[in-house]
């Protein structure tokens, strides 16, 4: 019998915790016997004195236990199980994308994902813009949208690692959160509750990104596949930049237009094309759908080429109660903001750096996403036609597109998007910046 005040003294003195111990804490926090002020004195003392490997794989794998596990062996699946998750950014669409060409190239992807956290997207936020779409389905329903359609997008049932939302709760109010080792368990708690059979890791470096620096950006994501690989799932990370807006947009109904647009070839941002396909390739790969990343990067191409991308996308919302001709008539479906008009720098000059965060928060405060867990959301609000680095904003080239409920929530946000970005005046010969690698590393596999 353990006792949850020496499991934290033991911890607190800077030694390693025993897998039971863990687990006997981790089911404590799942069945309220463990406190509130224990939680945040053993998050406080893990955040001090670290853990190991394989305290990290322990206290993973017990997130994952204290709930329901996944196991989709009965379905008779056809394919692996396979998933990706992101540590957020700004712009980031690509789930929405990902999802429907790993599918269509023989893959099953259960995708629980989140809300928007702070100045970054959430995909079930960006889904809700869709009328109808549902984002709770009961677990049979779920079940059968992957088997039938190949994906569901969803959001965290009560069900899946449930302990990590209460953990999560009392670390969010006391300053543990940036914890690399409690973020690798509370990822992997609720991916690994998913029964997959491999997951790829897309963690963003830069100013749109988590973590401060390269260096923890890289630090997570090596921790992350050390802990999920000792697991026992097979599970590789990209470091992908986040120093600009990914995708061309930034809010949710917006991003959802863009993410059509994509699957049906309208329109590809070309950061967005890279960093989708880059992800989705190493899906393929890490599942062994395809024997290398080249093979795999033709596979998408075709079913990106012959709409079955775009087919399974709609087919997702129409299962997932949305319309049932949403990619054909998204337009129709998608709410507009009542004031859209276009911003202009002050002066013109080539844009040499952006502050991602901030342009995330424009987007907050334009009622796009929360300040409280209670916000309401406006779903037609954001940012598109945003300009990339390295180009010249004049009189004929606008930084972006404002889409806003009014004129002086367009004024407010128009300023903050000028103090967002850094200009250099062409009339000093300015040289126009390398383009920007988008992808950075490749770690693990």
């Amino acid at each position: 019998m353990f006792l949850a005040q020496e499991i934290i003294r033991k911890k607190r003195d800077g030694h390693p915790l025993s897998e039971e111990e863990i687990r006997f804490f981790i089911n404590g926090v799942r069945d309220n016997t463990v406190s509130e002020g224990q939680i945040a004195a053993l998050a406080m003392a893990i955040y001090f004195r670290d853990m190991t490997m394989e305290e990290r794989i322990a206290l993973a794998l017990a997130m994952r236990d204290s709930g329901t596990v996944l196991d989709w062996q009965k379905l008779n699946l056809s394919g692996p199980i396979v998933d990706k998750h992101s540590t957020g950014g700004v712009g980031d669409v690509t789930s929405l994308m990902l999802g429907p060409m790993v599918a269509a190239c023989g893959g099953y992807v259960p995708m629980i994902s989140g809300r928007g956290l702070g100045h970054t997207g959430g995909t079930l936020d960006k889904l809700e813009s869709i009328p109808g779409f549902d984002i709770f389905p009961d677990e049979h329903r779920f079940r059968d949208i992957i088997r039938d359609t190949g994906i569901a997008i969803i959001g965290q049932t009560s069900s899946l690692a449930p302990a990590d939302k209460r953990f999560y709760a009392t670390r969010d109010i006391t300053a543990t959160v940036d914890s690399i080792s409690l973020i690798t368990a509370s990822i992997l708690g609720k991916k690994l509750a998913e029964g997959l059979d491999a997951l790829v890791m897309d963690v963003k470096v830069g100013s749109g990104a988590l973590m401060p620096t390269y260096e923890q950006s890289e630090q997570l994501a090596e921790s992350i596949v050390a802990v999920a690989n000792g697991a026992g799932c097979k599970t590789t990370a990209l470091l992908t930049d986040m120093n600009q807006v990914l995708a061309s947009s930034a809010g949710n109904a917006l991003e959802v237009r863009e993410a059509v647009r994509f699957l049906t070839g309208e329109y590809r941002n070309p950061r967005l094309f890279e960093v989708t396909m880059a992800l989705s390739a190493e899906m393929l790969v890490s599942a062994k759908l395809a024997d290398d990343r080249n093979t795999a990067r033709r596979q998408l191409q075709a079913v990106l080429d012959n709409g079955k991308a775009a087919e399974i996308f709609g087919r997702m919302v129409a299962a997932q109660k949305g319309p049932t001709d949403f990619v054909e008539n998204h337009a129709h479906y998608l709410p507009i903001a009542p004031f859209i008009k276009p911003v202009f720098a002050e002066r013109a000059g080539i844009v040499t750096a952006m502050d991602t965060r901030a342009l995330g928060m424009t987007v907050v405060a334009l009622g796009g996403g929360r300040r409280t867990a209670a916000d309401l959301i406006n779903y037609s609000v954001g940012l598109s036609d945003i300009i990339a680095l390295g180009s010249e904003a004049n009189a004929d080239t606008p930084l972006m597109m404002i889409h806003a409920n009014s004129e002086a929530d367009w004024h407010a946000a128009a300023e903050a998007v000028r103090h967002s970005l850094v200009f250099q005046q062409t009339k000093t010969n300015a040289t126009t910046p390398a383009a920007t690698h988008m992808i950075y590393r490749h770690i693990g596999g």
